[in-house]
């Protein structure tokens, strides 16, 4: 499945095993779908890339996306489920809703802070 296609995913309710790998993705090949050109993917290793922020200037990029057309959703808060569905499980959801409807549709997730999963102060813990 790619968020960027707005594929239809199939739904199950049986969990995910934990040893469940994802599909290795081309970075350059992801960011083509979300129509970027290698020139402005700047790798850093396998798994991680950043965009140059020359792309703005890109042909079709030079003028700002009209309002109506342009959204940012920023999921920041929740009351997690009795499951231990949180503000990732909804993000990732709000992605694939959007995605299934056509839209296009990019996800980042952060790490959270690992000081207070581990019951320490600062934000060097981990």
């Amino acid at each position: 499945m790619s968020p960027l296609d707005g594929e239809n995913v199939p739904v199950s309710n049986a969990p995910a095993p934990a040893s469940m790998s994802s599909e290795d993705v081309n970075l350059v090949d992801l960011a083509a779908r979300a129509g970027i050109s290698a020139e402005h993917v700047i790798p850093y290793g396998r798994d991680v890339a950043k965009i140059d922020l020359s792309v703005l200037d890109q042909a079709g990029h030079s003028e700002p996306v009209p309002a109506d057309r342009a959204h940012y959703v920023v999921v920041t808060a929740i009351t997690p489920t009795s499951f231990g569905e949180g503000k990732s499980t909804v993000a990732i959801g709000l992605a694939q809703g959007l995605a299934y409807r056509g839209r296009r549709s990019i996800l980042t997730l952060r790490q959270s802070a690992m000081g207070p999963t581990f019951g320490i102060k600062g934000g060097a813990g981990g």
